[in-house]
């Protein structure tokens, strides 16, 4: 383990990337996933539709191409985007259908009799989902939602893989490339710096299903 203390700034630095493609990446496919979600549901067909086909594409695209496209296809196309940017976005925009059906299966255990309320109200759609809908969505689907940020920091390590941004994993394929006689121990030191992020996240996924289930 003497590499991986040796080299302690440089997983700290690595860290310290991935921690900030979670943050950008992670806020920004939860606006877009609310987007998507509310667009499943919405009365416009057309929307109902561009919704459908996002999803249904994107999820099942490879990560890394999604990444490719961002970090390379992109600039091709007239846009120069740093790398770390092109992988944020990348992030967001695969993660962003994962989110929008946790919250659809959410919105759909929401009492069809509270919509129905509030357009009696003279609620128009918009604010029926924001004010009505989606709240009680949110706190039904937050365990599900942790769980896809959790997929989300792991998946970060795609874009360290791809060779454009020196975040966890790209820093210790860089160490391993350096010190082949200590991949292991490597490697471990990559390892835990992850599961500092996704355990306590499982932790929390758990205890908040639990409280959820005893107060339904």
């Amino acid at each position: 383990m003497d590499v991986v203390i040796a080299n302690l700034p440089l997983y700290l630095q690595g860290f310290s990337v991935t921690l900030l493609l979670l943050a950008v990446g992670g806020a920004g496919a939860l606006v877009l996933g609310t987007v998507i979600a509310a667009m499943r549901i919405s009365p416009i067909s057309t929307l109902r539709v561009i919704a459908t086909v996002y999803t249904e594409i994107v999820r099942n695209t490879p990560l890394t191409l999604v990444v490719l496209f961002c970090a390379v296809i992109v600039p091709i196309l007239g846009s120069r985007l740093p790398f770390i940017i092109a992988g944020m976005i990348a992030l967001a925009v695969y993660t962003a259908p994962f989110i929008a059906e946790a919250l659809r299966s959410g919105i759909n255990g929401v009492p069809i009799g509270q919509a129905e309320a509030a357009r009696s109200l003279g609620f128009g759609f918009t604010q029926t989902v924001s004010l009505i809908v989606l709240p009680q969505a949110f706190r039904m689907t937050i365990p599900p939602l942790i769980n896809v940020f959790i997929a989300l920091t792991k998946n970060t390590s795609v874009v360290g893989g791809v060779g454009f941004v020196s975040e966890l994993f790209g820093v210790g394929r860089t160490l391993a490339n350096a010190h082949g006689d200590a991949v292991i121990a490597i490697l471990i030191g990559v390892a835990f710096f992850y599961l500092v992020v996704t355990v306590p996240l499982g932790l929390l996924a758990t205890q908040l299903e639990r409280k959820w289930v005893v107060q339904r």
